[in-house]
């Protein structure tokens, strides 16, 4: 099928969809809640990833001040840190394999 066939198609649906003889397509998506981590779990994401706090840190795009904070329990990440962290937790390897560590 051309482009022009593609566009062509697609057009002559959203006209039917305007007209009601055609439902739209939808997805329903879910996302989960953010997950909390207290010093200790923060602490071993980091060590089962083989980081230091200086590359955690970096890593996390965080200053180690903060990275010190979270492991000493006096802050605590939030929102993409979390996800980050969530990522990471899932799979220790997951900073290489993306290529945001590189060794």
């Amino acid at each position: 099928m051309s482009v022009f066939d593609k566009i062509k198609v697609g057009l002559e649906e959203a006209i039917a969809y305007e007209q009601g003889s055609l439902e739209a397509k939808t997805t329903r998506l879910s996302v989960m809640p953010v997950a909390q981590y207290d010093a200790a779990e923060i602490k071993s994401i980091r060590k089962n990833a083989g980081f230091t706090q200086v590359i955690f840190a970096q890593y996390m795009g965080v200053s180690v001040k903060t990275v010190e904070a979270w492991e000493a329990g006096r802050n605590h990440p939030e929102g993409a840190a979390c996800r980050l962290l969530a990522l990471t937790k899932e799979d220790p390897q997951f900073p290489i394999k993306t290529g945001i560590v590189v060794r």
